[in-house]
């Protein structure tokens, strides 16, 4: 029988951005863990975060999107979980990044989950509006005050902080957990962020 982890005074700082489908697989991971885990999840956008760091997104180099495909359809498929590449990859995700900061946090969770199996579980073309006001509408939200409240300087503003403040801290992609100040990038290290999770 496993052992429950019982540190409760630390938390995993999450970085994440639905447009990217490796979160998406650390984010079924981290739906396994204990309930006593304290992840923290934290808002970016990707594209800024590259911009910052002078990367050029894996999408625009035809080699590595190759790579990325097929490496995520075996990790998912040696995790159990369902997956299915969106054939309109890039599709912005800005205006779900920006919902992140403005909904309410008793549907966060459920929230962030249709989201990220709107993108990489169920195909959807989430920048449609009629999909969007569907998705919304499953997790409650009316849409017409969703799209105004995203469009406010303040919750704007708030992703941007928090993209700005990711990359002060050492964040170049995602998904990246932080512990103990410490970076662990990547959905294959969620492991060792775990390890550090349960260090005193």
């Amino acid at each position: 029988m496993q052992k429950e982890l019982t540190y409760m005074t630390k938390e995993i700082d999450f970085y994440f951005d639905f447009i990217s489908p490796y979160t998406y697989l650390a984010h079924k991971k981290i739906q396994s863990l204990p309930k006593n885990i304290k992840i923290n999840y934290k808002p970016i956008l990707l594209g800024g975060l590259h911009k910052l760091e002078g990367i050029t997104p894996p999408a625009f180099i035809k080699s590595k999107l190759k790579n990325m495909i097929n490496d995520c359809y075996l990790i998912a498929e040696k995790s159990g979980f369902n997956f299915k590449w969106n054939i309109e990859f890039p599709l912005n995700s800005l205006n779900l990044m920006r919902g992140c900061l403005y909904i309410n946090s008793t549907i966060k969770d459920q929230y962030i989950d249709i989201m990220f199996d709107a993108y990489w579980k169920n195909n959807l073309n989430i920048t449609n509006e009629g999909t969007l006001s569907i998705l919304l509408k499953a997790c409650k939200i009316d849409s017409n005050n969703f799209l105004t409240a995203i469009k406010d300087p303040i919750i704007k503003n708030k992703l941007k902080d928090g993209t700005n403040d990711a990359h002060e801290k050492g964040v170049f992609g995602a998904p990246t957990f932080i512990v103990n100040k410490k970076v662990f990038w990547g959905q294959d290290r969620l492991i060792y962020a775990l390890d550090e999770y349960k260090n005193d």
